[in-house]
């Protein structure tokens, strides 16, 4: 692929600004030897998969799709178009929020969101057709959430949580994959549905209230130790495969 239809691809401005990027020496590839090569030449022909740039100082590996995890903070709103916190987006550099359309999906997307106050395991791809396997409610991908109850509990709040509580849109029992005490205040939730708000929901049909909530794991993906709040990595072929992609 021509360096400029790569720069184009991995998000870094319309064709005439990667363009003028190269012609003005912004532009450096790195050679299978590890040595860094200034662009003189925006038609060079490159491999794109695991190329690596330097774009006006900025780092940069180049893939083929977008999958990566980021450590969601609070405060933060999964949405293109906040309404009243900054957006889980502006965390993330400029060439993932750039990137062209491919079919439907501008740049990357949330597969699924979590609410302002809530932190945790956020995937993010450019890819349509895996957020539609991962976020249809018929894959039944489990997830796990870390809740601190405002309330002591005990094991009946697991029982109820396990064999079902009505929510307020909907007749029929909503039940838990997975429900453990870690200590009276602390609870862990594996859900396998998607609703609006469920968690919160779900542990107030029960009898209690959600004080703060963390998703720790989806599917057997789990949030990394050392990945900070408001930090981003891509993801590996290993690591999709934990979620079924």
């Amino acid at each position: 692929m021509q360096l400029q239809d790569v720069l184009f691809r991995e998000g870094f401005g319309t064709r005439r600004v990667c363009l003028g990027l190269v012609q003005q020496g912004h532009v450096h590839w790195r050679d299978a030897s590890g040595a860094w090569h200034a662009a003189a030449d925006a038609s060079v022909e490159l491999e794109l998969q695991g190329l690596q740039l330097r774009v006006q100082g900025l780092e940069w590996v180049c893939h083929k799709r977008v999958c990566i995890m980021l450590h969601k903070p609070s405060g933060v709103e999964c949405s293109q178009k906040p309404s009243a916190w900054p957006s889980v987006y502006t965390l993330l550099p400029a060439p993932l929020r750039q990137r062209p359309n491919k079919g439907a999906v501008q740049g990357v997307q949330a597969i699924g969101r979590l609410d302002q106050d809530t932190t945790g395991l956020l995937l993010l791809t450019d890819d349509g057709q895996l957020i539609h396997r991962l976020a249809s409610p018929r894959r039944e991908v489990p997830k796990v959430y870390e809740i601190m109850l405002k309330h002591a509990a005990a094991e009946s709040l697991l029982a109820k949580l396990l064999h079902g509580v009505v929510l307020d849109d909907d007749p029929r029992p909503v039940c838990a994959a997975g429900a453990e005490l870690i200590d009276p205040f602390h609870l862990r939730l594996t859900l396998t549905g998607g609703r609006y708000h469920q968690v919160k929901r779900m542990v107030a049909a029960a009898g209690n209230r959600v004080e703060a909530l963390h998703r720790s794991q989806i599917g057997g993906l789990r949030l990394p130790a050392d990945l900070a709040p408001g930090h981003w990595r891509w993801l590996e072929s290993a690591d999709l495969a934990l979620v079924g992609a």
